[in-house]
């Protein structure tokens, strides 16, 4: 129960939001159809939260955006926040943890691709490696991350980079959305993920609340393999390669293509590699900051964070009873952490064992980009006028630019016995948790700003 204090805060808010905002239909978002380009009409019955969600200021989102880790069932056993709940944990709504996990990880439509480079004239430049645009932004395009979750019911993937945006000539129906993410949801387990709440599994200030019953925990997964060849790819069709500054050499047999490759000016390997492992980092959080910002309108609890050992969720802790997601793995001589390459049949990253060769995993990262349902497939649907004459318009990665590519790759796979050399090929790092958030805790300990009107709301929205 909120106390005086707090209802007088909310009541003074709401009465303050209704005259300021009431001319924007703000007052009326229950009986909302559509707010902007978002159509809830297919929806039917949905829930009071749903439409409050839709007209949530995003001001509001970011500036209340706040780690909300109590959940329901929680409990602080000792210290001066000391407290037990005295909720029994929770699900979320299913309606509302799909639109969290799919504001997270979801194709929102047609990228759009790179308009003009001077030395790709009169071609296109052809960085871009997939079709559809998502919720977070990526380097050069590359979307190399896949999303994974679990709850209380199992263990799911979520693959999106590579998905056909949906149709939204007229506004993005959000039903169809939502079921066209759905349907793409593999169940690889039952029952929650296993992450042990204690060291070495998860950090001591998480093992209290992370991955608790109720809570939902969503976290991409990037195929770092991929990204380095593709950067290797840009390197090449911009006239230029890498050298080995481990071990202080160039690469032999790029001599012989001085003709188009300007050495002088080749990256260090490994500063190529710190880039990629950047790029994706960058990737990763603001996703999971996409899916914090929903929260906030979802009236959430829960937050983004990185206290996780990703070699246990992943599936390489070394303990039998805590097989992770089931990842391959392997110990590299004189390298102490596991050398994770993927999960297969399900995500596997682009290097041996999961290609033939590190030429094929090359070959693959361009098929992705002018195969069928890439950006650079004329048949491919899209957000011009003339879709079939704008992609065809890319510039071709040639055979020379493939040998080349795959040259350096090779190079670094024989001489380091792995490929990338300096970063892994599969790389995790941040997860959303999301949870119902138990406000008692709130009440007790903080003052009456520690959390929103959406979570003071949330259970009655969300019946």
């Amino acid at each position: 129960m909120l106390d005086t204090t707090r209802r007088k805060l909310y009541g003074a808010t709401l009465l303050g939001a209704g005259a300021v905002l009431g001319g924007l239909g703000l007052a009326q978002a229950d009986a909302l159809g559509a707010r902007g380009r978002t159509l809830l009409d297919s929806l039917g019955n949905r829930p009071r939260g749903l439409a409050k969600a839709a007209a949530f200021p995003l001001i509001e989102a970011i500036h209340g955006r706040r780690s909300r880790r109590f959940a329901k069932g929680a409990s602080i056993p000792a210290g001066p926040l000391a407290f037990a709940s005295r909720q029994a944990p929770e699900a979320l709504d299913p309606l509302e943890q799909m639109l969290l996990i799919a504001t997270i990880a979801g194709n929102t439509g047609w990228v759009e691709l790179f308009a003009h480079h001077p030395g790709y004239a009169p071609r296109l430049p052809n960085y871009i490696t997939a079709a559809g645009g998502r919720s977070f932004p990526s380097s050069a395009g590359f979307n190399t991350l896949e999303f994974f979750f679990t709850d209380d019911t199992g263990v799911y993937f979520l693959p999106t980079r590579d998905m056909t945006p949906v149709p939204a000539a007229a506004g993005t129906e959000l039903g169809a959305w939502l079921d066209a993410h759905r349907a793409r949801i593999v169940k690889l387990a039952d029952g929650r993920l296993n992450i042990p709440a204690a060291m070495p599994h998860m950090e001591g200030h998480n093992t209290w609340c992370a991955n608790v019953p109720g809570s939902t925990l969503v976290f991409p997964v990037a195929d770092l393999a991929q990204h380095v060849i593709l950067l290797l790819l840009y390197l090449v069709q911009n006239g230029t390669g890498i050298y080995d500054d481990v071990n202080g050499r160039p690469i032999p047999g790029l001599e012989r293509y001085a003709h188009r490759l300007k050495l002088e000016a080749a990256y260090p390997m490994t500063f190529l590699e710190q880039v990629a492992l950047t790029d994706v980092s960058v990737e990763m959080g603001t996703a999971c900051y996409a899916g914090a910002l929903m929260l906030q309108a979802l009236g959430l609890g829960g937050w983004m964070y990185t206290g996780l050992n990703p070699f246990t969720v992943l599936g390489a802790s070394g303990d039998p009873a805590v097989p992770g997601l089931g990842f391959r793995f392997d110990m590299l001589p004189n390298n102490p952490l596991p050398h994770i390459t993927g999960l297969p049949g399900v995500f596997e990253a682009h290097v041996p064992p999961h290609h033939a060769s590190m030429r094929a995993a090359v070959e693959a990262a361009v098929a992705r980009k002018f195969g069928a349902g890439g950006p650079f497939d004329p048949k491919q649907g899209g957000p011009y006028r003339e879709n079939a004459a704008i992609r065809s318009g890319a510039a071709a990665i040639d055979a020379e630019a493939i040998e080349i590519a795959a040259l350096m790759a090779e190079y670094v796979f024989t001489t380091f016995g792995r490929f990338p050399a300096t970063v892994p090929p599969v790389f995790l790092k941040t997860y959303l948790q999301a949870h119902r958030l138990d406000t008692e805790f709130y009440d007790r300990y903080f003052t009456p700003e520690a959390y929103l009107r959406t979570h003071a709301e949330h259970d009655r929205n969300w019946r």
